[in-house]
């Protein structure tokens, strides 16, 4: 077991912001957390690196309880800048790392290298662009090779430069066996990056494959929608009502099927329209339109 999360509860006053969120992970993967700003998510992973304490409820991390000291050699929690000294070069962070994990200076070097942010690596932080900010975070929170990685809001404000070299990153050290679980907006990124979703609304979690469905869908106006949807589910298609129409997740090719039932249980269809399907219009339809 990676991350067990069992039934977290998190109060701020009178407002309950974690309501019972549970879930695990079970071998690696990359997964994100998702949700509107002032959701929960950041008080979730503090609560999970033991950043703040829960009001009910346990987390364990490999094996061990989140209060146990030793599993932050095997964890690393990348938050926002708000961390970074600015007085202090990118370096200085990095070897203050070291000094507390027994890292040696050849490991950080390579880290440096890996990541490239040699060039800037002696400059005071203070000076750093955010591009600079977020790759010296990100060197920082694997220069230990975490088998577990929580990543704040990694691709947050970069311009599409530096998102795509974040994203090549994470996606190389999940191919080498770190689980990574992000919080982000960047919808069009956890795209590229996982099907594995956790929508966080109201304090409770949604949890999503959205592998499940087909990039692309189509949706149907058809007469009797609910109608429609009991019987394609007879057949194991994936479908949902969304504005009264019918969404089907099947390739045009599969879409005979379709139609040869709907004409079968007389079901007038009169119109098709074909969508790309991803995790913005499932956030769309979780949160509303204009979340």
């Amino acid at each position: 077991m990676i991350l067990s999360v069992k039934e977290i509860r998190k109060s701020y006053g009178k407002e309950e912001v974690l309501k019972g969120i549970t879930f695990e992970i079970t071998q690696p993967q990359i997964i994100a957390l998702v949700g509107p700003n002032g959701s929960g998510k950041t008080t979730l992973l503090n609560v999970i690196t033991n950043l703040l304490s829960a009001d009910t409820g346990n987390v364990t991390v490999l094996g061990k309880s989140n209060k146990d000291p030793n599993i932050f050699r095997e964890i690393s929690y990348m938050q926002d800048n708000s961390v970074l000294y600015d007085y202090l070069t990118g370096y200085d962070h990095l070897q203050f790392i070291g000094d507390v994990q027994g890292i040696t200076k050849e490991k950080i070097l390579e880290v440096v290298n890996w990541i490239g942010i040699d060039s800037y690596m002696h400059k005071k932080v203070g000076k750093y662009s955010l591009g600079m900010k977020q790759h010296l975070l990100l060197a920082m929170a694997i220069v230990n090779q975490p088998k577990l990685l929580i990543l704040d809001e990694p691709l947050n404000g970069l311009d599409p430069s530096n998102a795509i070299k974040i994203r090549k990153i994470m996606l190389k050290l999940y191919k080498d066996g770190t689980t990574i679980l992000l919080s982000s907006h960047n919808l069009d990124e956890i795209d590229r990056l996982t099907s594995q979703i956790m929508f966080l609304k109201d304090g409770n979690l949604i949890k999503e494959d959205i592998s499940v469905y087909e990039k692309t869908c189509y949706d149907l106006s058809i007469s009797d929608s609910k109608k429609a949807k009991e019987v394609l589910e007879g057949y194991e298609i994936p479908v949902e009502i969304v504005d009264d129409k019918l969404r089907v997740f099947k390739e045009a090719s599969d879409l005979y099927l379709v139609f040869k039932e709907l004409e079968k249980n007389k079901i007038v269809l009169d119109d098709i329209q074909k969508k790309v399907w991803g995790s913005e219009e499932r956030y769309k339809m979780i949160f509303g339109e204009d979340s």
